[in-house]
């Protein structure tokens, strides 16, 4: 149904509405070509340009929520992060987002200004640069922490979105999408909120995280000091440790895979124990936080996966990674994910 509505257009409606006074030369899809989102540059007549973002999974008032709370996070994060996020077109002082809504579609365009890029990460990390990085996302952390008093409010949490899934199980759609696994997927619903009862999760400090930290998301400079980030699909107020499975993924022994799997085992990697160790000297964890590692994981396999995984990915790697959960990822992660082996080094 998608494929038959032009993107492009909507993208120029989108410009019109913001500013008629400068009319638009080209419109160039850079979209990243594996998720459901749309990117594009706009070329004004003039020789500027602007990133485009089209969206239409999930909730307008999330989107909007999101945006105007990383608008606001961009504008008072503190030195040397002031200029790390970029940031998005306003007009009235408010973000600017445009929606479109037709019988068939419910789609939301936000502009970009365009930020520099410095170095990608490589696809490999050496030990002394995941130290580096494992510093440099606490101090990140710690600047997000500071300014989360003058954030715009939120209302997604983690549990309303795992009530939302609860939800589409018993709806028609969702017995038919997620058949044969309908039973399994609401006990671990319940596994997850037990166990966060357990850990007291609500007590965590709730901060901005991004949480997919996949090293085309964002650059570095040569010192491995985060430049510029550009890319904020799952972007949340949660707790810090939401981000850390990614990173687990960045420092692996495997490196940077092209081809998608969201295996357990990089959490458990010697690797992603020097990143915990860097982080932790620099902005100690405990050990509750540590123990939410597991469920952090599980979350991000029902919310980002299981639920959304037919909204956001492709439909090819969608199937595959919903078929995974099931018969990897879950059934794995009690055998593989051990707290006491990352607790006991970082003397927790």
């Amino acid at each position: 149904m998608h494929r038959l509505i032009n993107f492009y257009s909507i993208v120029e409606e989108a410009w019109a509405d913001y500013d008629q006074s400068r009319p638009i030369r080209s419109v160039v899809d850079i979209s990243a070509m594996v998720s459901t989102n749309h990117v594009f540059k706009v070329t004004l007549a003039d020789g500027d340009s602007v990133i485009a973002k089209l969206s239409y999974f999930g909730k307008f008032e999330h989107f909007k929520e999101d945006h105007s709370i990383i608008n606001a996070l961009a504008t008072n994060l503190p030195h040397p992060f002031e200029n790390f996020l970029a940031r998005s077109l306003t007009k009235a002082n408010e973000v600017y987002i445009y929606r479109y809504i037709s019988t068939s579609l419910d789609a939301w365009v936000v502009f970009y200004n365009p930020i520099k890029k410095r170095k990608m990460l490589p696809r490999r990390l050496e030990e002394d640069q995941i130290s580096k990085l494992g510093k440099e996302i606490a101090r990140f952390h710690k600047a997000c922490a500071r300014v989360k008093g003058v954030l715009p409010p939120y209302s997604k949490t983690l549990k309303i979105d795992l009530e939302h899934l609860n939800d589409i199980l018993d709806t028609e759609n969702g017995k038919y999408e997620h058949r044969g696994h309908i039973d399994v997927t609401k006990k671990q619903i319940e596994i997850f909120h037990e166990n966060s009862l357990l850990l007291k999760s609500d007590s965590f400090e709730t901060i901005p995280v991004f949480i997919d930290w996949n090293i085309g998301n964002f650059s570095v400079n040569a010192s491995l000091k985060l430049f510029s980030r550009w890319d904020y699909d799952w972007f949340r107020m949660s707790g810090r440790v939401m981000d850390f499975y990614f990173f687990s993924r960045v420092v692996s022994d495997i490196g940077d895979r092209t081809e998608f799997s969201y295996v357990v085992g990089p959490l458990m990697e010697e690797r992603f124990i020097i990143f915990l160790q860097a982080y932790h000297k620099e902005y100690p964890l405990t050990e509750n936080e540590i123990r939410f590692l597991k469920e952090a994981y599980r979350f991000f396999l029902l919310n980002y996966v299981v639920k959304d995984g037919r909204y956001f990915f492709h439909e090819i790697y969608a199937t595959k990674l919903q078929r995974e959960v099931y018969e990897i990822y879950l059934p794995t992660l009690d055998k593989v994910f051990d707290p006491e082996k990352l607790l006991k080094a970082l003397k927790l």
